[in-house]
């Protein structure tokens, strides 16, 4: 026959159970964590829109894929934000932009719009007419007006050497031909991502997918950047945009700016402030609606 605790003995049972209820809530009230912490290093409040996040739409540029923003998109999930990080054709600024629009069109509630490199390009010109789009991020990229386009904008100003990396190679699908530019495989790591590993950029080098050589000399038609609020990541070592046109693209649009040490992939190499630029974007923006 079991004995029953002593009224000591019940008080030690009351307490422990009390403190681990004590924890447990405290443990749910805080939420989950990521392994070593919350990646992104910020701790202002998370912007809302009538209670919900903005979805943030993450635009890769030429020679890489959508896999190039996986570090930003593991800290914004992390921060309970909705992610959409669509293939870029990379056939032309037009065509391309049409094909970002319609699935800017896809997505309810109000959105953070950032393109890197020749996507830039892209969103200027996506976004327009778009009232979802709350604010446009632009790193290390092309942001041109009505009437400009990569090609030209790269002339503007000395610090590139794209120009001289580019491989072309002509190209049909059975109803198109023309020319894909890529980059030298040998060039790719000084060109493209000098500050990530050679092992990393050898393989970045073989898996890149090609521009149109046709699309990327089209001119933009609009320049959302003119109505929508702007952020711009200048990477200070890039070589294959001129950080000075950065720059100059940035002080047109009256963009909020901040400079990187960083090569022209800023959103791998630095993705907790790449992260923190999107989130600034979207507290200043959506986090004001009411």
């Amino acid at each position: 026959m079991a004995v029953p605790p002593s009224s000591s003995a019940r008080r030690r049972i009351v307490r422990v159970t009390a403190l681990s209820a004590a924890l447990t809530a405290a443990v749910f009230a805080t939420g989950p964590a990521m392994a070593g912490g919350d990646p992104s290093g910020a701790s202002h409040p998370e912007p809302t829109a009538q209670g919900v996040k903005p979805t943030v739409v993450l635009v890769h540029g030429a020679f890489a894929d959508a896999s190039g923003w996986n570090a930003v998109v593991e800290r914004l999930q992390h921060r309970g934000y909705p992610v959409v990080a669509p293939p870029n054709p990379l056939r032309g600024v037009l065509s391309d932009s049409a094909y970002v629009a319609s699935v800017l069109k896809s997505i309810k509630g109000p959105i953070v719009l950032a393109g890197h490199s020749y996507g830039g390009a892209v969103i200027s010109q996506a976004a327009a007419g778009n009232e979802n789009v709350k604010a446009l991020v632009y790193v290390s990229a092309f942001m041109p007006d009505v009437g400009e386009n990569p090609a030209t904008l790269s002339t503007k100003f000395t610090g590139s050497d794209l120009g001289t990396a580019l491989r072309p190679v002509p190209y049909t699908d059975g109803t198109t031909s023309g020319t894909d530019l890529y980059i030298q495989n040998d060039k790719f790591h000084a060109v493209f991502a000098a500050d990530l590993p050679e092992a990393q950029t050898r393989v970045m080098a073989v898996e890149q997918r090609p521009v149109a050589q046709a699309g990327f000399g089209q001119n933009a038609t609009a320049a959302a950047w003119r109505t929508i609020p702007s952020w711009f990541i200048v990477a200070k070592n890039d070589k294959a945009i001129a950080p000075d046109l950065e720059r100059f693209e940035a002080a047109r649009a009256k963009s909020h700016t901040v400079e990187v040490e960083s090569s022209h992939v800023a959103m791998m190499s630095h993705p907790d402030l790449v992260a923190d630029q999107i989130r600034n974007a979207a507290h200043t923006t959506v986090g004001n609606a009411q």
